[in-house]
């Protein structure tokens, strides 16, 4: 039998397609609201798209918060996608709910005269973009045998700004040194969707789902 991956229902976007990959993969997850079965749960998925206040709102109203924080301190591996690595901070500039704070630092919209090369860019910053990732992440995390350079998809309008720049474990550039992916123990976190990154964005789900077992 294959280990239990629970995925938070954080009411967003992106339930539906994180699941089916994790199943391409041949993973056994669960979409749940009961935070009851975070304490059996062998592996966790954090999704999000849209709004941080939204997600945090499913998440408390749920009664994940505290579970969740207990699940990341047990050392067991914890998935975060998109806003859901967003919430892993202390909170953003696009809401007022606190966030859950399992990483130090703050959430901020890109600045309004965002430019490359003298050229203005657009926000969101939406599309395909390379991610490199640290030496650190690509020997042994969810990113191992990611080639550098990769490509993956992005859908956002504010970007995580880490205190500690160790957890930063991959950056991709858009304007500016954007953080694209951070890591701490066993928790991940993408900015990017793998599950619409293609095959390199299974790989990572499949790795996931490696260190899940």
């Amino acid at each position: 039998m294959s280990a239990r991956i629970a995925i938070i229902n954080t009411r967003a976007a992106n339930l539906h397609s994180v699941s089916k990959a994790l199943e391409k993969v041949g993973a056994s997850a669960e979409v749940t609201s009961d935070p009851e079965a975070l304490k059996n749960a062998a592996g966790v998925v954090l999704p999000g798209v849209g709004a941080s206040d939204a997600v945090m709102r499913a998440i408390n109203s749920q009664g994940f918060a505290g579970p969740v924080k207990k699940y990341a301190a047990s050392g067991r591996p914890l998935l975060c996608i998109c806003v859901g690595m967003q919430v892993l901070f202390d909170g953003s500039d696009e809401g007022e709910i606190p966030a859950l704070g399992l990483l130090a630092g703050r959430v901020e919209r890109f600045p309004r005269d965002l430019r490359e090369d003298g050229k203005r860019l657009k926000v969101p910053h939406m599309g395909w973009n390379l991610v490199k990732f640290t030496p650190e992440a690509a020997s042994d995390s969810v990113f191992s045998g990611i080639p550098q350079d990769s490509y993956f998809y992005f859908v956002h309008s504010y970007r995580c700004l880490p205190a500690d720049p160790s957890v930063i474990a991959g950056t991709t550039r858009y304007g500016e040194d954007v953080c694209a992916a951070v890591l701490s123990g066993e928790v991940a976190g993408t900015q990017f969707h793998p599950e619409k990154s293609g095959d390199l964005g299974l790989e990572i789900y499949r790795n996931f789902v490696r260190r899940v077992g």
